[in-house]
């Protein structure tokens, strides 16, 4: 076997080992940041807010639902049964053609906590529910704000509280700098590709946001689960710069007002909210490419921050692909296949310990190596060709 490597060769290896470096970096320091600070939770459960009610402030829980007549009969009641002694629930009906009203009507009957407001039929605006949002946010009692969607259910009756917590108030006269609380939204594991597709997909997107904001550099999360103050909505403008757009509700709107001060994670499992997946991959794809659409109207610093990621990964894949094939099992073949297998099993290691801790299935090597290298193609296919309306309308 040949050592004695060429100058051309060593600096090879060198942008190699750069390049696989970055990638256990951004693993280990943003990736892990979750489940480091789901630890961190767990060990201090037990010192939380004062347990005395009428300290507590009041939270106002908003969604939007667009023919949800279903989900709201299976999962509304796990919204008005929190253990929180002061909260209201604020469904906006964005134009449903189902019995959507009358089900949230025959609730509001039994429950006064549940307030519902409608979107306008006439509306003329790109986004009904980012109109539906800022419409439940007027109507709200109360300054926090805690958003979800009519398809999801919180996994206890502790989730406001938990969510709550990350504002670190302990009443209504209390003083926090935070004003945006990010949560993560998990869907239910079951049978079949599409439905593990989708929570790779999720676990690594939340991963990535949440540790980014735990390490200081939040720039979106997700409306299944989200929380802010009304007085920094509409400080801020509200939706008005995307009201254009028909997504970004969440993520564009962390994206502009979040910063390092403002911003706070919360991790612990009584906070997840869960739904069900997409079953069809024309279902997932509609909704990726709906997400992704936005990416463009991100701030500058976020986006340069976000390539990073898929640049060097897709920098290491090639290289070694090349290596293996200029130099096939030489030492350069055996350390660029050695320096590969390191950065899979990191990455593998950050991935399930996440996963595990957050109370989700594991993933296989082989699993994760698939996904490692299509989500990014399918992702930037997404973005440099042009939606063809008359086949995914």
């Amino acid at each position: 076997m040949k050592i004695d490597f060429t100058i051309a060769e060593w600096i090879w290896l060198g942008a190699l080992l750069g390049v696989v470096l970055v990638q256990i970096y951004w693993y280990g320091r943003y990736m892990a940041a979750p489940a480091r600070r789901l630890r961190k939770e767990r060990k201090a459960k037990h010192q939380e807010e004062p347990n005395t009610a009428g300290e507590l402030p009041g939270v106002s829980v908003i969604l939007c639902a667009h023919n949800e007549s279903e989900n709201l009969r299976h999962y509304l009641q796990a919204l008005l049964t929190q253990d929180w002694p002061k909260y209201e629930v604020i469904v906006v009906d964005d134009g449903s053609q189902d019995s959507t009203r009358e089900v949230i009507e025959s609730y509001a009957v039994q429950d006064p906590r549940l307030r519902f407001t409608f979107v306008p039929t006439d509306a003329r605006v790109g986004s009904t529910k980012k109109l539906g949002l800022t419409l439940g946010a007027k109507a709200a009692q109360y300054d926090y704000l805690l958003l979800t969607d009519a398809d999801c259910v919180p996994e206890c009756k502790e989730w406001i509280r938990s969510m709550v917590s990350g504002f670190d108030v302990q009443s209504d006269n209390g003083q926090s700098g935070t004003e945006i609380v990010l949560g993560y939204g998990a869907y239910f594991a079951e049978k079949g590709e599409i439905n593990r597709l989708v929570r790779y997909d999720t676990l690594f997107n939340g991963l990535h946001y949440l540790g980014a904001a735990l390490c200081g550099h939040p720039y979106m999360g997700v409306g299944r689960n989200l929380a802010y103050r009304k007085s920094l909505f509409f400080r801020s403008g509200g939706f008005t710069r995307q009201m254009t757009s028909r997504s970004g509700d969440d993520d564009l709107f962390v994206n502009h007002v979040a910063t390092k001060q403002n911003t706070a994670v919360v991790m612990r499992p009584e906070s997840y909210t869960w739904s069900l997946s997409k079953r069809t991959l024309k279902e997932w794809w509609q909704q990726k490419r709906r997400h992704l659409s936005v990416s463009p109207q991100y701030k500058t610093s976020t986006k340069v921050r976000l390539m990073l990621e898929p640049l060097t990964r897709g920098l290491m894949y090639a290289m070694v692909l090349i290596t293996v094939i200029g130099y096939r099992l030489s030492v350069i073949g055996l350390i660029a296949l050695g320096l590969f297998l390191l950065r899979w099993i990191v990455q593998t290691a950050v991935l399930n310990v996440s996963a595990r801790r957050m109370g989700q299935k594991r993933f296989g090597m082989l699993t994760i190596l698939r996904y490692d290298i299509t989500l990014p193609l399918v992702n930037l296919w997404m973005l440099i060709v042009p939606r063809r309306q008359s086949k995914w309308k």
